[in-house]
């Protein structure tokens, strides 16, 4: 465990020096913050209200202009010319996606938590010849334990693909993704990049192009502050030929089929239409507000995060330089019950998360995404330390 903040560069999810309180004013129309846990998170009124629209015929005008409108922003949200596929499923059905459409030989998941090894999971569950390289949790992914094991496994025939977690939602600790394609790239150009960036797209910059990424999966319900039930991609070139020489990609997630209906703006199967609406009025939020200020924003609160829990004497559970900028993950070095903790936050009408797994009352989670701002995370640092103040007495 480390109590050091330490700033480092954007490609890590780190805040930015340079930044000011003053820079970072509440909206007046927005909500006071329920939801401090790392997704679902709370979504606007506007954006909530655009699902009560009716519906619309799904093969029609008027819904092949409201995708065609959401993917396009899509595109300028992702840093790339390539294709983003949006599908009704979870993350998790993107990473099966990925899977099924990238591998058809070996490989390798590097798990330092547990959305990491739910990518495994699902590269066993697809019947894949899957390595799983375990770093431990609460550290980042690192370029040299990639090369590592990439030119190991090389040794016995071609790897297919790597697949790692940009954001690990269960312990706040985000990997150098950019800095992990590029090793990739340079040991085993065939190798295909697949990036989980579901708790941290739309919250930090993720260049998809200059990154040279071949996958990068995201869902709506996190830092894009949409209603659960969306899931998004950006795909290479390089994986779209590699799919065409796969059989058994199956069909809802098969890229190729996809990738037929997205050139005419629509979907396989019906869309999940009152979502689609709901996206597009957000997405239109998050790019009034401008990227690189919501990407500010982001990297304001994990600092802001961050420098409270040293300051009250806590522990941080992220590697020092790795920290995420969209959920901190806090040692419960004060051993403040974690139940009462929430009851006492709920008749505040805010609620934080436990830790995950092995963790669970040994730390807690404050997501900081979306819609959250600090005068948010003011509340909710001032009603914590009233809790622990009166469990001390």
């Amino acid at each position: 465990m480390t109590a050091t903040v330490k700033n480092s560069t954007a490609e890590h999810g780190l805040s930015r020096d340079g930044l000011t309180r003053a820079e970072f004013q509440t909206p007046a129309d927005k909500p006071p913050q329920r939801l401090f846990v790392p997704g679902p998170t709370d979504v606007h009124p506007d954006t909530l209200a655009a699902q009560a629209a009716p519906m619309i015929g799904h093969r029609s005008d008027e819904l092949e202009a409201l995708f065609g409108k959401c993917s396009a922003q899509l595109q300028k949200l992702y840093h790339t010319e390539a294709r983003v596929y949006t599908v009704a499923a979870s993350g998790s059905g993107l990473q099966e996606a990925a899977i099924r459409n990238a591998v058809e030989g070996r490989v390798i998941n590097f798990v330092n938590g547990a959305f990491s090894q739910r990518w495994h999971d699902v590269s066993t569950g697809c019947g894949k010849d899957a390595i799983a390289v375990e770093v431990p949790w609460c550290t980042a992914v690192k370029p040299d334990q990639v090369e590592e094991a990439l030119r190991g496994a090389l040794a016995d025939g071609a790897v297919d693909a790597i697949t790692v977690v940009h954001n690990e939602t269960s312990t706040g600790v985000a990997s150098p993704v950019g800095a992990i394609a590029e090793c990739v790239r340079r040991v085993s150009p065939e190798t295909l990049v697949l990036v989980d960036a579901v708790s941290s797209f739309s919250g930090v910059k993720l260049p998809f192009d200059d990154w040279g990424l071949d996958l990068l999966l995201t869902s709506s319900q996190k830092a894009l502050a949409v209603p659960p039930g969306l899931a998004f991609a950006a795909v290479s070139d390089r994986l779209m030929a590699r799919a065409a020489t796969i059989s058994d990609r199956g069909w809802y997630f098969d890229f190729l089929q996809l990738e037929k209906y997205r050139q005419r703006n629509t979907t396989p199967a019906t869309p999940a239409i009152s979502l689609l609406r709901a996206l597009s009025v957000q997405l239109d939020r998050i790019f009034a507000e401008g990227l690189e200020a919501r990407y500010a924003r982001h990297a304001y609160c994990g600092q802001m995060s961050r420098e409270w829990a040293v300051d009250r004497g806590f522990g941080l559970m992220a590697e020092s330089g790795f920290a995420s900028d969209t959920v901190t993950t806090v040692e419960n070095s004060k051993g403040l019950d974690m139940g009462a903790l929430n009851r006492f936050l709920d008749e505040r009408e805010m609620q934080i998360a436990d830790g995950y797994g092995a963790f669970k009352g040994k730390a807690f989670r404050i997501g900081h995404m979306g819609e959250v701002w600090p005068s948010d995370l003011e509340r909710l640092f001032a009603a914590i330390e009233e809790f622990a103040a009166a469990e001390q007495e």
